[in-house]
């Protein structure tokens, strides 16, 4: 079997374990993303994963894992790195919007090449700090991988949110002690869910902490 029958097979299978459905021409550009991942990381060490087997499980099926709870038409993946979790969930979400922020040059020109190979016209890519960062309407929805803590999360992007709109954080092992900070700082907040996810061919915990924004 070849590397690409046998990613195209533990894409499918990943799939099918995360209980989602998802049409072959999105499964097929999904691919394309990793292999221009794993071409783009061998000169520019986007991520720490360096394997293109290891990165379908660790970046791609993680990333798909939060699809089920995503909320809103506008979100915005704040500290997004290499495009995760916005890409991949740009390409089997096409009509939603996503913006994808990161403030490192090489990871950001890595975003406009994928965007445009693959032709994801969903997508806005700024390189900015989160602190710098304007927009002038507010996002349905804030999502973050690996970003930061709970609180600094919701420090930066606060006023970003939409009342009423949700943030999105992907975690590792529960995080109550980051849970008890934030609500000592933004009382306001309501823990909506904090749900497991099940990555396939996975190690460790996963979580993903859904975060409510109250109307003004």
């Amino acid at each position: 079997m070849t590397q690409v029958d046998y990613l195209a097979r533990a894409l499918s299978q990943g799939i099918e374990r995360l209980g989602l459905t998802i049409e072959q021409p999105h499964q097929e550009k999904l691919l394309a993303y990793l292999r221009l991942l794993a071409k783009w990381n061998k000169a520019y060490n986007l991520t720490a994963v360096r394997n293109i087997d290891e990165m379908l499980p660790r970046h791609l099926l993680d990333s798909l894992s939060v699809s089920p709870y995503l909320e809103g038409r506008r979100l915005l993946d704040v500290g997004t790195g290499p495009g995760l979790p916005g890409i991949p969930l740009s390409i089997i979400c096409p009509n939603r919007e996503f913006t994808l922020l990161d403030s490192n040059g090489k990871k950001t020109r890595f975003l406009h090449q994928s965007v445009v190979e693959l032709g994801l016209g969903n997508i806005k890519v700024c390189q900015s700090r989160i602190e710098a960062f304007e927009c002038p309407e507010p996002f349905d929805a804030i999502l973050s991988r690996a970003f930061s803590t709970l609180l600094d999360m919701v420090k930066g992007c606060y006023d970003l949110c939409a009342d009423g709109g949700r943030f999105l954080a992907m975690k590792g092992v529960y995080p109550q002690q980051e849970l008890d900070d934030l609500l000592e700082h933004y009382p306001q907040l309501v823990v909506e869910a904090v749900h497991p996810l099940d990555v396939p061919d996975s190690e460790g915990e996963r979580h993903l902490v859904v975060l409510g924004k109250p109307q003004a």
